[in-house]
């Protein structure tokens, strides 16, 4: 009988180093979808605060907290990243695990920006997509979430599937950027 061995979406691809920048994979955990029942979301908002010290997030924001995060996901629709989703919050909302289905890429550096800039039809500059900001867009071609998660840092959630075209559209414009500073 075949023995199967569990891996990461993008083992074998990063790390990815190319002057001041950095492509690593991130693991959190749980990755849990939450979707308010209709006319739950105060009640919901109020569990998660209570439950993991987090509030609901608006629109194009997340929350975080020491080891968990909370990542608006489109309407009426959120990604909680961390822990395992309390119990509690099952009377408020359809959970659904999704901790397979993604893959967490970290791109990070002097120049961040400038490689998501190459690739993403939103505008990332500090001044206009702050630390908690996030969005749904593409990168490429393939369908993503984007949030800022430091002043050069970003949080890449792409299909599991999509992987090595993610890892491989921002390693060539990684290369790109370092080219264009003399890296």
């Amino acid at each position: 009988m075949a023995e199967l061995i569990a891996s990461r979406p993008a083992a074998g691809l990063v790390p990815v180093r190319i002057a001041d920048l950095s492509l690593t994979e991130e693991s959190f955990g749980a990755l849990t979808s939450l979707s308010p029942r209709r006319g739950a979301e105060g009640a919901l908002g109020a569990a998660l605060q209570q439950a993991h010290g987090l509030g609901w997030p608006a629109p194009n924001r997340s929350t975080q907290t020491d080891g968990a995060r909370l990542i608006w996901f489109g309407h009426a629709h959120a990604l909680l990243i961390g822990p395992e989703p309390a119990q509690g919050l099952r009377e408020h909302a359809a959970l659904t695990d999704q901790s397979d289905a993604w893959v967490a890429l970290r791109l990070a550096g002097d120049g961040a920006e400038d490689v998501l800039a190459r690739l993403v039809p939103v505008d990332t500059r500090a001044s206009q997509f702050e630390t908690g900001h996030t969005a749904r867009s593409l990168l490429g071609h393939a369908h993503v979430s984007l949030t800022r998660t430091g002043d050069d840092a970003f949080l890449i959630l792409g299909f599991r599937s999509m992987a090595k075209t993610l890892v491989h559209e921002l390693e060539l414009a990684m290369n790109s950027v370092a080219a264009r500073k003399g890296g």
